[in-house]
Formats: C-alpha cells, sequence, structure tokens
C-alpha cells in the first residue's frame, strides 16, 4: 500500500512545481505509471492483507482501488479541452484536487478502522464539490452542488453517532476485531433496528436509492466531464462497498429493515428505465441509467450471499467502465454542437464514423449483452434474487427489458435519422478522445476473458 501511497502523494508537489508546458504530459505519465502499479492488486488472496495496522487489501476492496487509480490519468485527459482556455493556476488546481480525491478514495477502500473509512469517505466530498462548482457549465452548479453537499452531510451524521455508539460499547472499530464482537447481538430489537438504519442511510444517499436520487442527476448535467467520470465510476460505488462491508463485519441487519430498502431499489429499477425513455437531455438519461443499475445492486447486498455479493461487486465495477465512457461519449457530442438535447445530435455516425463504434460498444455493454461482464454481474444477481424470492423475477426482468429499451433508443437517436443545419460542420475527433475510449474498452475486454479478478471471491 506504501509503494501506491508515496507516488501518489510526491504527485501533489510535482504538479504545483512543474513547468507550465509539461503540466499535462507529467501529470498523465506519473497518474498513469500508479495506474499500472495498482495493476499487482489483483495477486490472488482470500485474506486480508495488511500494509500497517491501518491499511490492509482482500478481494472486496482490490477492484474499488484498481478503479480508482485507473480512472485518475482518465479524468486529467478528459479534462484537457475543457481546460484549454485557462490559465496555468487553475489547471494545476485541477490536477491537485483531482488526485486529492484519489487519495481520499484510496484511503476509502483500503482502510481496516471505520471511522477511518468514515473520514475518507467524507473527505471525498469536498473536491467532488469543487469540481461540480468551480469547473461546471451553467449556474445551476451552484444549485446541484447545494443539493450534494446536504444530502450527503444529512446521510451522514446518522453514521456518524452509529459508529460512536459501536466504539462505546465494544470499545474498537477495527473490521477484524468487530467480527469477535457480541455488542450488537445484547441490543433490543427497536435499538438494533435503529442502529442498523443509521449505518444504511449515509450508503444509500450515496448509492443512491430510489427515492433518495434527486441530487444525482443535478450533480452529473451540471458537473463537467471529469466530475461526471468520477462520479459514476468510482463516488457511487462507495456506498455499495460500504454495504457489503458492513453486513460482513457486523450482525446481520433484520429482516423487517432489508425488505423495505429492497423493495424501493428493485422498484427504482423500473421506475428509472421508465423516466430514461421520457429523457431529453443525454447526461440526465446516463445519470438516470446509474440509478436503476445501482438499484441492483442494493438488492443483491442486502440478500447477504455469497452469490449476490459477487454480482454486485462485478456489476459495480462493469458499470463504472461503461457509465464513465457513456459520459465521454456524451462530451465529445456536447463539445461539437453545444447542446445536450439529443434531438440536436443526430445522425453523428455519419460525421464521426470511428465515435460511432465507440457508441456501439458502449451501449451494448450498458443493454448487458453477452458476452460482456455487465451480463455475468446482471445475471448473477437475478439468479441470487430469483433463489431469495420468485417474485423479484418480474421486477428485474422488466428493469433489464426498459435498461435494453432506453439504451437503444439512445443509439438510435444520436447515431441515426436526419442530419441537423448546425452539425454539417463540425471538428473531427482527436486522438486524445479515441485513447480514452480505448482505456474504457481494454478493461472490459479483459474482464471478459477473466472475470474472477474482480468477483471477490
Amino acid at each position: 500500500m506504501l509503494k501506491m501511497m508515496i507516488p501518489m502523494i510526491l504527485l501533489l508537489p510535482t504538479t504545483m512545481l512543474c513547468k507550465s508546458k509539461q503540466l499535462w504530459p507529467t501529470a498523465l505519465t506519473h497518474s498513469f505509471w500508479i495506474a499500472l502499479l495498482s495493476l499487482q492488486w489483483f495477486k490472488p488472496s482470500t485474506e486480508l492483507m495488511f500494509s500497517n495496522c491501518y491499511l490492509g487489501v482482500d478481494q472486496i476492496s482490490a477492484p474499488f482501488l484498481i478503479l480508482s487509480c485507473w480512472l485518475t490519468p482518465m479524468m486529467i485527459m478528459a479534462g484537457q479541452n475543457n481546460l484549454i482556455t485557462e490559465p496555468t493556476p487553475r489547471k494545476r488546481t485541477f490536477i491537485f484536487i483531482t488526485i486529492l480525491l484519489q487519495i481520499s478514495l484510496i484511503l476509502a477502500f483500503s482502510t481496516t478502522e471505520l471511522i477511518m473509512f468514515f473520514i475518507a469517505f467524507e473527505s471525498t466530498l469536498l473536491p467532488t464539490l469543487v469540481i461540480i462548482t468551480r469547473w461546471g457549465g451553467q449556474m445551476e452548479r451552484l444549485n446541484a452542488g447545494t443539493y450534494f453537499l446536504f444530502y450527503t452531510l444529512i446521510g451522514s451524521l446518522p453514521l456518524l453517532v452509529a459508529l460512536l455508539t459501536t466504539q462505546t460499547y465494544s470499545g474498537t472499530l477495527s473490521i477484524c476485531t468487530l467480527q469477535l464482537s457480541t455488542y450488537p447481538n445484547t441490543m433490543n430489537p427497536w435499538t438494533y433496528t435503529m442502529w442498523w438504519l443509521a449505518l444504511f442511510t449515509a450508503f444509500m444517499i450515496k448509492m443512491p436509492l430510489y427515492g433518495l436520487h434527486l441530487w444525482l442527476p443535478k450533480a452529473h448535467v451540471e458537473a463537467p466531464i471529469a466530475g461526471s467520470m468520477i462520479l459514476a465510476a468510482v463516488l457511487l460505488k462507495l456506498g455499495g462497498y460500504g454495504i457489503i462491508r458492513m453486513t460482513m463485519t457486523l450482525a446481520p441487519p433484520l429482516k423487517m429493515l432489508s425488505y423495505p430498502f429492497m423493495m424501493l431499489a428493485l422498484w427504482g429499477v423500473i421506475m428509472t428505465g421508465f423516466i430514461c425513455l421520457r429523457q431529453t437531455d443525454l447526461k440526465s438519461l446516463i445519470a438516470y441509467s446509474s440509478v436503476g443499475h445501482m438499484g441492483l445492486v442494493i438488492a443483491a447486498t442486502l440478500t447477504r450471499t455469497e452469490w449476490a455479493c459477487t454480482g454486485a461487486i462485478t456489476l459495480m465495477i462493469a458499470h463504472g467502465l461503461t457509465s464513465s465512457m457513456l459520459f465521454c461519449l456524451a462530451n465529445t457530442n456536447y463539445e461539437r454542437t453545444n447542446s445536450r438535447t439529443l434531438l440536436l445530435a443526430r445522425n453523428m455516425q455519419l460525421l464521426l464514423p470511428l465515435m460511432g463504434l465507440w457508441w456501439f460498444s458502449a451501449s451494448m455493454t450498458n443493454m448487458a449483452l453477452p458476452p460482456t461482464i455487465n451480463l455475468m454481474g446482471e445475471l448473477t444477481i437475478i439468479v441470487s434474487l430469483f433463489n431469495w424470492s420468485n417474485i423479484t423475477i418480474l421486477m428485474t426482468g422488466l428493469g433489464t427489458l426498459m435498461a435494453a429499451t432506453y439504451t437503444l433508443y439512445v443509439l438510435i437517436t444520436t447515431q441515426w435519422g436526419e442530419t441537423p443545419s448546425h452539425t454539417k460542420t463540425i471538428p473531427p475527433t482527436h486522438t486524445r478522445e479515441h485513447l480514452l475510449m480505448m482505456l474504457h474498452t481494454l478493461p472490459m475486454a479483459l474482464l471478459m476473458v477473466q472475470p474472477e479478478l474482480i468477483q471477490g471471491a
């Protein structure tokens, strides 16, 4: 772990001290080096590997750590065009904040102390807020930042109270030691339910659960491309990781608490599908699609079976790469048409043929067609939920059908049809954009061949 943390921390002064002409190459080279170093976490191990008494990596956290490291250079690469007119100090600030966010995510996914997890979980809030409110496109970015801030803070307060209560009565918040504690079993049922509700609230808002999701479309629509990428790919996964880690470490929650969350999550899968079919804003559609996919993950994690957790981790990693790629593709359209409206960016495959191939690839993965890793994640979750309750097949089946429908709707609307008059002449695509798409596609292709790398089994 120290092999990774030291290069990340060293990148902060490097960013501030290097010459302006060497800023982007230096930051990209350094962050790619860190991303390649992170691949060593793929080593198979069934136990928690400690680097010290506070940090460790196991098969649950390793995929999320690698995804966080892999996404950082892509964020820097995607943000270049957005910052091309900015003065050099602001470019340095952007890269500095991106690296701070990466360090916070690494600490959150690798810590073995729950209070340290809470601090790292909250420390991701400020860099993301700055990215949204400083580099967002419209004035509504301030409103989106407010929603994002207060939703997250309101959900985090009960989590802090629950963790402090656990520390008071069990004397520790170490993941390893808490598994041996008998503290929750001594509570009365009402206190136990409220304790778990407090633990779940922050993670359900972060995922987000349908009904607590209002901050997400606003944040995605107003965020710059780098903000949308990290938000969809990694920050939402903090919630899923938190639920899996808590339910594995502590005594299981009562069924009466899990059922309402599962019903809301599965209902959200269907409802977000209908909402996506009514969307005209491309980024908003992708954001609502994320809510639907995370609904499946929430339902799976609350069943607490090995199959369900394997499917949840697989789908979170697959969705992280897919949604990030979709936001990058939406950004390429926005940079050329200055609009996120679907109907104003039609027949793009005629104008940008190679980008049409990337659109097709991203759409197929979002629809979870074979042999994509998304299919493995969704299929594992659907089977585990069916074993838990037969009736869930109606909701998961309809949700999958809706996902395929709105994904095809996006693909057909953007790639075919009559070319609008204002897009007859648009700038061509750049090598940087194609490299960005390639860096999203390569991990997905690797995981199709070796899915056991991220299955957490």
